[in-house]
């Protein structure tokens, strides 16, 4: 048996503030995406808004609901994981929505704040939600959650097939020229020990300063992309037919081995 769906990465290139041209930017995508057969679309984090903030009050004026996307994912008929910067009451998360052609299926909050993103935002205070679709679980990351082996393997044990990961990468200090991107290497090593298909979506371009690497992709469970890694900066998506179960199944190695059942919870002290 399989469970067949079309996954896109929409590599965008946000501009500060500017949420009229960031959510026509993201229609554009989608729309092409669509084109290509895409089931579910991927895009990067705070990708309505921008991402280099000076002050919470400038945060805050960036921040609203994850009604424009559910709108998005309701005009295409689509599924769609995007981060937006989330205002609830006088609280900001920096949080990522996943919507459905019907509706939201809910909002991940991100729980690993980097930078000066714990001065505006509150970290994360829903965990890590897995949600059910047709063609099978999924659940999110943002960004630097992706540096915390313990939020993957969160995801695996909830059952989640495909972590989809808006996200904004930044430059790592070094790394040698023609090395693969940090990032790249954490999610590729993340689906092979976990058993997981990831589909991240970075952003490129450049804001007050701060350089972004682009690089997105998607990733089977035996940890090799399927597609990707995007260009370092240029605006493009990919696409990608994959099946989610077969995350299920990668995780027995052998007759003897399989990833979840082999852990020693006796011997761990995660404290």
């Amino acid at each position: 048996m399989s469970s067949l769906v079309t996954v896109a990465c929409a590599q965008l290139d946000p501009v500060l503030g500017d949420r009229d041209a960031n959510l026509a930017a993201l229609d554009g995508a989608i729309a092409a995406a669509v084109e290509r057969g895409a089931d579910l679309v991927v895009a990067p984090e705070l990708c309505l808004s921008g991402y280099v903030f000076t002050s919470r009050e400038e945060a805050f004026a960036h921040s609203e609901s994850p009604d424009a996307l559910v709108e998005l994912a309701r005009a295409h008929g689509v599924y769609l994981v995007a981060g937006f910067a989330e205002r609830d009451g006088v609280r900001l998360y920096n949080s990522a929505a996943i919507c459905a052609p019907d509706g939201l299926l809910g909002v991940y909050r991100k729980l690993h704040l980097w930078g000066e993103e714990a001065l505006w935002f509150e970290p994360g205070d829903l965990g890590l939600p897995v949600f059910a679709t047709p063609f099978g679980r999924i659940a999110a990351m943002v960004c630097y959650d992706g540096w915390f082996a313990e939020l993957w393997r969160m995801a695996a044990l909830g059952g989640a097939d495909l972590v989809c990961v808006p996200t904004n990468w930044v430059p790592i200090p070094g790394q040698a020229e023609g090395q693969a991107a940090m990032a790249n290497t954490l999610c590729m090593a993340a689906a092979h020990s976990n058993g997981l298909w990831v589909a991240a979506a970075d952003r490129v371009g450049e804001e007050r300063g701060q350089p972004f690497i682009g690089q997105s992709l998607i990733v089977a469970p035996t940890g090799w992309p399927v597609a990707g890694p995007a260009s370092e900066d240029a605006v493009e998506t990919l696409v990608a037919q994959i099946d989610l179960s077969a995350a299920r199944r990668s995780r027995t190695f052998n007759t003897f081995n399989h990833l979840l059942r082999d852990r020693r919870t006796d011997a761990y002290d995660l404290r």
